[in-house]
């Protein structure tokens, strides 16, 4: 209850000061964001499945969204665009987590 107190109390905070990410950095913390969203469908999946470690979720939050960001940084630095690469791969397991979620809830 209190995590989500702090998302509720995050996200009014931003709608109300408005911050903005200059042009440069929005590739990184759009990849960031995506691989934090995977993190955080993982961490109700283990949750459901009785399997959670709240050392592990962060660990694994933090470290996800720092890998998603480094790895777009180091795709520009050789001139390469790694920001599809890095969209797929979480998105395939942003998937595979509300798949696993939703056979959670819903059985199947």
């Amino acid at each position: 209850m209190l995590a989500f107190l702090g998302l509720v109390l995050g996200a009014l905070i931003a709608l109300l000061l408005r911050p903005t990410v200059p042009q440069e950095f929005s590739r990184y913390l759009a990849m960031a964001v995506i691989a934090a969203i995977d993190s955080s469908l993982g961490g109700m999946r283990a949750y459901l499945e009785h399997t959670f470690n709240d050392r592990v979720f962060v660990l694994a939050f933090l470290s996800n969204a720092a890998l998603a960001a480094a790895l777009v940084w180091v795709g520009d630095q050789l001139g390469v665009d790694l920001t599809t690469a890095v969209a797929v791969v979480f998105g395939v397991r942003i998937f595979q987590n509300l798949a696993a979620l939703r056979r959670r809830v819903f059985g199947g």
